[in-house]
């Protein structure tokens, strides 16, 4: 692995030190590059293992969400007759209460 030719074939000791220098940076960036590549592959390991969490409980976020408004449903419909005219009698008090608001503001 020799670029360097001089007239005669033969290197000084001072360009043999260079290339020998040169060799030794070049194998050590390469084991730096493996390196890195084996801590990018872990990474991406680790960022699919996330994902893959995340949307595991973003199911399950979903599915309890469904779970609870069915039964905030099955609330409302267990609810007797009273209950219902009891909610309405809230909401009318509320309407009112927002009519009389409304009149003090244009006023």
């Amino acid at each position: 692995m020799y670029f360097c030719w001089q007239i005669g074939g033969k290197m000084t000791d001072e360009q043999q030190k260079i290339l020998t220098n040169f060799e030794t940076r070049v194998k050590q960036m390469v084991l730096l590059c493996d390196k890195l590549r084996k801590e990018n592959a872990e990474l991406s390991n680790r960022v699919d293992d996330r994902e893959k969490s995340l949307n595991e409980a973003k199911e399950a976020v979903r599915m309890l969400t469904t779970k609870y408004d069915n039964l905030k449903l099955a609330k409302m419909l267990s609810h007797g007759e009273n209950d219902v005219k009891s909610a309405q009698q809230r909401v009318s008090r509320l309407v009112r209460e927002i009519d009389r608001c409304i009149a003090l503001i244009h006023e």
